[in-house]
C-alpha cells in the first residue's frame, strides 16, 4: 500500500553537470563544431587547407623568385641542399655555390657543390621586385639567399625556373578554380534542385530528365569537348573563367539531386506545412525553412565536390585543353612532365603531383569529418 502524498518522500530532481548544461544549451552549429574537433585527420586537413587558401593573396611574398624568372645557368637543376654546419661548426642555414659540367656520355648537365663559396639563407630577404596586389612595388620575400647565390629547394625546370615558386603561384589558380566552380554549381543545384523537390510534377520530371542527359555523357570527354570549343587565342583570364564555368555547369547535377531528395523529405514536416498555412511564398519557405534544415548536408556535399573540380582542371590542363601558359596551375606544370625520359632523369618535375594529392586528400578528410559531425546520431 502506497503512503499518503503528504508523507511520500520528495522525488529528487535530476541535476545536470556543467558539461551537460553546456551541451543542452548549445546550438546546432556548436554541437557540430565540438564533434568535428574530435576528428583529428579532419582538423589537420582544415588547417592545411586554410593555410593554402590564406597564402593565395601573398604568393609574391612567399615565393623566393618570380613565376617566370629564368636562370639559364641552372637548367634542370636538382633540389638544392641547405646546410647548417660548415667544417664541423654550426654556422646557420646556408647553401654552397654550384659548378656545372656537361657529361659527354649522356649530354646531361651535372652540378656539383663548390664548397669555397657560401651564401647565407635569410628570412625577409630582398630579392626580385614585384607588384603587391598590383598596387605598390616591393622586393621583400619571406626567405631568400645572399646576392650571388641560388636557392632552388625543389629544383628547376627546362627553362631554369624555380619549381617551388611556380608551385606556390600555381596554387592560386588551382585552388580558386574549385571555389569558383563550386559557386556556380552550388547556385544551379540550389535553384533547380529546390524547384524540383518542392513543386514536383512536371517541373520535377523536366529537371530530372535534363540531369539524366547531362550525366549520361562521360565526364572527361565532355570536359575535353567543351574546353576545346574555347578559342585558342582567347585571353588567358577568359580561358580561366571559361574553364571554371564549364566545371560548374557539369558538376551541379549530383548536388541538385541531393537537394531534391532532402526537400522531398523535409517539405512534409509539420513546420513546413505550418509555413504554407501561414501564407508563406514558395521562395520564402524554401529559403527560410527548408534549406536551413539540411544546410550541414549541403556543406558536406560542396566540400566533397571541390577536389573533383580541382582534378578536372588538372586533367584538362595536363592534356593541353585547359589552362595554358602564361597562366600557371598545377595541371600546367604537370603538362611539362609528359615526357617520360624527362621524368626519369628529372623526377622533381612531378612535385606538383604531391600538392594535388595532398589537397584532394585534405578535402576528402575534411568532408568526412563534417559528415560525421553533422550526423545527429553520431
Amino acid at each position: 500500500m502506497r503512503p499518503p502524498a503528504a508523507i511520500r518522500p520528495p522525488v529528487e530532481e535530476s541535476v545536470q553537470t556543467p558539461e551537460q548544461q553546456r551541451y543542452s544549451a548549445a546550438s546546432q552549429w556548436q554541437l557540430i563544431w565540438w564533434r568535428f574537433r574530435k576528428h583529428r585527420l579532419a582538423m589537420v586537413s582544415l588547417w592545411f587547407l586554410l593555410a593554402g587558401y590564406a597564402s593565395i593573396p601573398f604568393v609574391e611574398f612567399l615565393s623566393p623568385y618570380a613565376v617566370r624568372s629564368r636562370h639559364a645557368d641552372y637548367v634542370y637543376f636538382g633540389p638544392q641542399r641547405v646546410h647548417v654546419f660548415h667544417e664541423g661548426r654550426f654556422t646557420g642555414p646556408f647553401v654552397y655555390g654550384q659548378t656545372m659540367t656537361i657529361s659527354m656520355e649522356n649530354l646531361k648537365r651535372e652540378y656539383a657543390e663548390d664548397r669555397s663559396r657560401r651564401y647565407r639563407v635569410q628570412l625577409l630577404a630582398r630579392g626580385e621586385p614585384y607588384w603587391m596586389w598590383g598596387l605598390w612595388p616591393s622586393d621583400l620575400h619571406l626567405f631568400g639567399v645572399e646576392e650571388g647565390g641560388t636557392l632552388f629547394l625543389l629544383g628547376t625546370d627546362r627553362l631554369g625556373r624555380d619549381m617551388l615558386s611556380r608551385i606556390i603561384y600555381a596554387g592560386r589558380i588551382s585552388l580558386t578554380v574549385g571555389l569558383v566552380g563550386i559557386t556556380v554549381s552550388f547556385v544551379l543545384a540550389l535553384v533547380l534542385g529546390g524547384l524540383s523537390g518542392y513543386y514536383g510534377g512536371m517541373v520535377d520530371i523536366a529537371i530530372q530528365r535534363v540531369i539524366e542527359v547531362i550525366r549520361s555523357f562521360p565526364e572527361l570527354p565532355l570536359w575535353m569537348a567543351l574546353s576545346a570549343a574555347l578559342p585558342a587565342r582567347l585571353d588567358p583570364i577568359l580561358v580561366y573563367v571559361g574553364i571554371t564555368i564549364i566545371l560548374g555547369l557539369i558538376e551541379w547535377t549530383g548536388l541538385a539531386r541531393s537537394v531534391r531528395g532532402k526537400l522531398l523529405a523535409v517539405r512534409e514536416e509539420d513546420f513546413a506545412m505550418a509555413a504554407v498555412l501561414m501564407g508563406g511564398s514558395p521562395a520564402y519557405i524554401i529559403r527560410r525553412h527548408l534549406l536551413p534544415a539540411f544546410t550541414s548536408h549541403l556543406i558536406v556535399s560542396a566540400t566533397l565536390s571541390i577536389p573533383h573540380m580541382i582534378l578536372g582542371e588538372t586533367a584538362l590542363s595536363f592534356l593541353g585543353l585547359g589552362l595554358r601558359p602564361p597562366i600557371t596551375s598545377w595541371g600546367v606544370l604537370l603538362s611539362e612532365a609528359q615526357n617520360m625520359n624527362a621524368v626519369v632523369l628529372y623526377p622533381w618535375l612531378l612535385f606538383p603531383v604531391a600538392m594535388v594529392v595532398l589537397t584532394v586528400l585534405g578535402f576528402n578528410f575534411l568532408g568526412d569529418g563534417l559528415r560525421d559531425a553533422a550526423d545527429p546520431y553520431a
